[in-house]
């Protein structure tokens, strides 16, 4: 399974100087920069899109996870690609069958990695037919659209479910636990079998990035052990 990754989720940085946010989270040792493209249909908000994405590239060598919160990203999955993604995350509510598959694959063929979101409201078993397809499944634990909720705990079954269905079949999926993230909720979402947990306001309240993120990604790691010395 993969070792413990903390996105660093810059919707609750400060918009002003992304840039700076961002190339400050990489020396604080976050792995990933996970960014939240919103377009004020699929979520009631509104974000960034693929400019702002290219803009902030140059300014850090964090892996860029893209999460497209979008109506119709199909029309929208080549300009993310160039402008810098290395994985890009679309919600299975906002696309289905063909679509998806083609969208699938066309994110595979550009040499990057694809990943499957499922919303509160949503079965996580319906994404258990692309499974063979992705590299992650991201699980929302809060409602899509706004950073800063709480952590929703009725979530956790569904991480459990994923992790059971992926060892069941030898699959190494990243599961990504997004939303209410902080010292507490992530050993609770890593001991119920995610490995990959996208963070903001936990660290960016904190007068010490680095030492949040150390101390998030030592839970999730004491999390994941106790999980695995009591099966």
């Amino acid at each position: 399974m993969t070792d413990i990754l903390i996105a660093l989720s810059l919707l609750s940085g400060d918009f002003s100087r992304l840039g700076d946010e961002a190339a400050r989270m990489e020396r604080a040792g976050a792995d990933w920069l996970h960014l939240d493209v919103m377009d004020g249909h699929f979520v009631p908000a509104i974000t960034f899109g693929a400019q702002a994405v290219a803009a902030l590239r140059p300014r850090t060598g964090l892996f860029f996870d893209v999460h497209l919160m979008i109506e119709r990203p199909e029309r929208h999955i080549e300009s993310f690609i160039e402008a810098g993604a290395n994985m890009l995350t679309v919600h299975i509510d906002a696309m289905e069958g063909d679509c998806l598959r083609e969208a699938l694959k066309k994110i595979h063929a550009a040499g990057k990695m694809a990943g499957l979101s499922v919303a509160p409201g949503t079965p996580v078993e319906s994404v258990f037919p692309w499974l063979d397809a992705l590299d992650m499944v991201l699980i929302m634990t809060v409602e899509p659209g706004f950073g800063g909720q709480e952590f929703m705990t009725d979530m956790l079954p569904k991480i459990a479910a994923l992790r059971q269905e992926l060892t069941r079949r030898s699959l190494d999926v990243i599961i990504q636990a997004d939303g209410g993230i902080n010292g507490r909720t992530i050993g609770l979402a890593a001991r119920a079998g995610a490995n990959c947990f996208a963070a903001g306001s936990a660290i960016f309240s904190s007068d010490n990035a680095a030492g949040a993120i150390a101390r998030l990604r030592a839970a999730a790691k004491m999390a994941a052990c106790q999980a695995k010395s009591a099966l």
